[in-house]
């Protein structure tokens, strides 16, 4: 599974880890996260994260 990486401050969102912030399991594929979830460091949507 590919990673993502958001363009407003770095975060990368590793499908192999999740997202234990926002109770998002290990092996959730970023085209499988909610339409609400959001950067957990910096708030911003999944419209403004780009494939690693």
């Amino acid at each position: 599974m590919d990673r993502y990486v958001c363009d407003v401050c770095g975060y990368v969102y590793d499908p192999a880890v999740g997202d234990e912030t926002q109770g998002i399991a290990p092996g959730t594929a970023f085209e499988d996260l909610p339409d609400d979830w959001l950067c957990p460091d910096c708030g911003v949507g999944k419209e403004n994260f780009s494939q690693e």
